[in-house]
């Protein structure tokens, strides 16, 4: 890792920022409500805010003892959440520059902290393998969430603000109402560990990503896999969705960060589900669980796990062939996309190649008597 931030500009040819600034690996960013900061995390035990311009001035904040492992705005812009190895999640005034508080109640290394979408909770993950629920105003652990068999990487609110979402290295994805803490969903798809995780803005949606390379989309209001995605040569540890959902993006330790076109709100959302529903033993793996409504579009009204908790009805094998036929044809399509990527990528590589060729020839002509 080489400590430099790079901010990259989604307008074709233009150039990207390359900050310096940190010691050390950084492990964290995250872009403040406006867009007019950044914040990053590192494994120098320092927290910098940048101003994301030409210049890239940015200011350390320092109170943690071990690497920074996640950093979060709240959603006014005036504070900030970090987690970090030193078992502590800190608080923190962005304009006034100054640390607020600390919350010590895990007993191993915080991984991940968010703020909900009011402000008012914040939740972590630990390699102590619970999920934290934490009031701001008491600064008191509300409740713990004790379910994970394994390190937790990740977790986040639902746009509601009404759910969180955790990822574990237990390879499992699970969801919990944070009003009467019960376990929504649970889903078990990836055959490695999970380590990042993010809400659609619709809340319709999650993406995952995974030590298995691939990137899955789960439909919440279905409690179904709509997409498996696969591009990463090796592990993927990042994935965000944009803030109007149309795109996301995804890194991984091959050292890419890739770009995706959602195609949610261009696509029927029926549509979607016909071409890519996959068989029904790829859905949550948690049984019946209790029926909790996610809070969803006018005419959405089936409730989160009312797929999984009805018993099904037998199906014949024509109707199985043409479900399967139609999940084959979602997954060429992901193959076809990939394609393209590469495609690109061959591409650009040529033309870099064929420029490295003129300047030979003219080099050797400038050196030719």
């Amino acid at each position: 890792m080489d400590s430099c931030l790079m901010v990259w500009h989604m307008k074709p040819q233009s150039r990207a920022y390359r900050f310096t600034g940190h010691k050390d690996a950084i492990t964290c960013v995250n872009f403040s409500p406006s867009g007019h900061l950044l914040a990053s995390g590192s494994r120098d035990k320092t927290v910098r805010i940048w101003v994301p311009n030409v210049k890239g001035e940015s200011t350390a904040f320092r109170a943690h003892t071990a690497t920074v492992r996640s950093v979060h705005f709240c959603s006014d812009g005036q504070s900030f959440v970090t987690a970090s190895d030193d078992k502590t999640v800190k608080v923190w005034a962005t304009h006034r520059q100054k640390f607020l508080f600390s919350l010590s109640q895990h007993i191993n290394w915080v991984r991940c902290a968010k703020f909900s979408p009011d402000g008012r909770l914040i939740v972590s993950a630990s390699d102590d393998k619970t999920v934290k629920l934490w009031d701001r105003s008491s600064r008191e652990c509300v409740h713990s969430y004790c379910e994970h068999g394994g390190f937790v990487t990740y977790v986040d609110f639902h746009p509601s603000g009404t759910c969180i979402a955790a990822a574990g290295m237990d390879n499992t994805v699970k969801v919990w109402d944070v009003r009467t803490h019960r376990l929504l969903q649970h889903y078990h798809l990836h055959s490695a560990a999970v380590n990042g995780l993010s809400f659609h803005p619709s809340g319709n949606y999650l993406i995952t990503a995974s030590s298995d390379s691939t990137l899955k989309i789960l439909d919440l209001m279905e409690g179904r896999l709509l997409y498996t995605l696969h591009g990463h040569q090796g592990p993927a540890t990042t994935v965000a969705f944009s803030r109007t959902g149309e795109y996301f993006a995804s890194g991984g330790s091959d050292e890419q960060v890739m770009v995706w076109k959602s195609n949610f709100d261009t696509i029927d959302h029926g549509e979607v589900m016909k071409v890519s529903r996959p068989p029904a033993t790829l859905a949550s793996s948690t049984g019946n669980l209790p029926e909790v409504d996610f809070p969803g579009p006018p005419g959405r009204g089936r409730s989160v796990e009312s797929v999984q908790s009805q018993p099904q009805e037998p199906v014949s094998v024509p109707q199985t062939l043409t479900s399967t036929l139609e999940h084959i044809v979602g997954q060429l399509d992901v193959l076809t996309q990939t394609v393209s990527i590469l495609e690109q990528r061959l591409t650009l590589t040529e033309d870099k190649l064929k420029q490295c060729l003129e300047n030979q020839q003219l080099i050797m002509q400038r050196a030719t008597p």
